[in-house]
């Protein structure tokens, strides 16, 4: 299944992220890199993760 809208918001300190999804899911672990906006969603779970402000590789 593929989530359309975010679900959760994560804030976190790199530009690329794994997820794992949640511990009740059968969801791959996935590697994400944030695009030029800031943030990245996951396809299978619906988290955003969104990179913090001044982080490294923040625009």
């Amino acid at each position: 299944m593929i989530a359309t809208a975010p679900r959760e918001t994560i804030t976190v300190d790199t530009a690329k992220i794994a997820c794992n999804g949640d511990r009740d899911s059968a969801h791959p672990r996935v590697f994400l890199t944030m695009g030029p906006d800031g943030f990245a969603d996951c396809p299978y779970c619906g988290k955003r993760y969104v990179l913090k402000e001044g982080a490294a590789g923040a625009h």
